[in-house]
């Protein structure tokens, strides 16, 4: 049995389970080792090709989740993935359905719908690689035969060779900074206030920086969210000095003992020299008034700008310290693959996605729920 196969019942059983009322402790513990187990087994199954991932690269999933919530996050994924789902994979079954025997001409067409699924240039490459390797060395002639070895693989492409975790690095005392960059037009105001809800409901006090002085209405729109999800809010109005603003947001923090302090930022200066100027001096002004800080920097990225998104994380990284990257509107494309194509091309976590418009559709990632909500409908 494949790797795809044994997410796909993991999940199922652990929705019937609960459908049928039985110990909910219970089947949160089997499940959750049933999915630790699952990079356990394509680490032994790579060793024998020589190819060795370290399992202890891959963090467990989060051990309070019941399986009411695991199951309905993987519902949202199930959504947020339809226009994927419905392009990417149903041209691999109709790919399958052509071929009797694979050929250049079947590896060929896989290559296109790979990179129509805007996984990306270079990541297909290398996945045709692998893939045309495996072929060879298990002397496979059947396409219905790679069905399950092209879901493990692309589920290989993101968990190879890096240190990939979905989790926020919280400070270990005082409060936890998050600093969000991004081009204007791309959710960051919205994920911020989405972000707020989320952590509030996990129990935590959270304050809101309206940094993003310059474009007009997004102080205002930063703190319609406090109101809306009814968390802190800090911010001066529009052409205000934003390092003030940040200043003013981390003093009433520790002041008051928030747990989370989620600062926006400009998207758009005059030119990139203003930009990392900017993002410099609110940087050093909260590592001065936090040390360490801030605790996590993070990208917002339109997936439905394609590879656009992927040039705007390769920019900001140079200009300053992503440590990870959130993915809106991914319900809102049928090119679903980006997520793998930002693994490859800067190396960046994703840590959160968009799979709709409303406040819980805001997900942390998880590469299990993601591999079985695009590929639910192929097996």
């Amino acid at each position: 049995m494949g790797l795809f196969s044994k997410i796909k019942d993991m999940f199922k059983t652990s929705s019937v389970s609960n459908e049928e009322g039985l110990d909910s402790e219970v089947m949160r513990q089997e499940t959750e080792e049933k999915s630790e187990n699952f990079t356990s087994e394509i680490v032994e199954n790579k060793n024998t090709e020589s190819k060795k991932i370290n399992k202890n690269k891959i963090e467990a999933p989060v051990k309070e989740r019941t399986v009411s919530n695991v199951n309905q996050d993987v519902k949202v994924y199930e959504k947020g993935l339809t226009k994927t789902r419905k392009s990417f994979v149903s041209n691999l079954i109709g790919l399958t359905s052509r071929y009797q025997k694979i050929t250049d001409e079947y590896f060929d067409e896989l290559e296109e719908i790979l990179i129509m699924a805007d996984i990306g240039v270079n990541t297909v490459m290398s996945f045709m690689d692998r893939l045309r390797d495996r072929v060879r060395k298990e002397k496979l002639e059947n396409p219905e035969d790679l069905k399950e070895i092209i879901v493990d693989e692309l589920f290989i492409i993101y968990v190879d060779d890096s240190i990939l975790t979905n989790k926020i690095n919280y400070a270990e005392s005082g409060p936890t900074v998050l600093l969000f960059v991004g081009v204007n037009g791309v959710g960051k105001t919205t994920t911020i206030g989405k972000l707020a809800w989320k952590l509030k409901n996990e129990g935590k006090k959270v304050l809101l920086v309206g940094g993003d002085t310059f474009r007009a209405g997004a102080t205002k729109q930063l703190e319609e969210w406090s109101e809306r999800v009814d968390v802190g809010f800090v911010g001066k109005e529009e052409g205000s000095d934003p390092a003030s603003v940040v200043f003013d947001g981390l003093k009433k923090a520790k002041e008051e003992s928030y747990d989370v302090v989620l600062i926006d930022t400009a998207g758009r200066l005059q030119n990139r020299v203003n930009l990392m100027n900017e993002l410099e001096k609110i940087n050093r002004i909260i590592g001065r008034e936090i040390p360490d800080a801030p605790h996590e920097t993070l990208l917002i990225i339109d997936a439905t700008t394609g590879q656009n998104g992927i040039s705007q994380a390769k920019k900001f990284k140079e200009i300053t310290n992503i440590t990870g990257i959130v993915l809106t509107k991914l319900d809102g494309t049928a090119k679903g693959g980006i997520v793998l194509a930002i693994k490859e091309e800067v190396m960046l976590p994703v840590k959160y996605i968009g799979l709709g418009e409303a406040k819980e559709d805001l997900q942390s990632f998880d590469i299990e729920k993601y591999i079985y909500g695009l590929f639910k409908d192929m097996m």
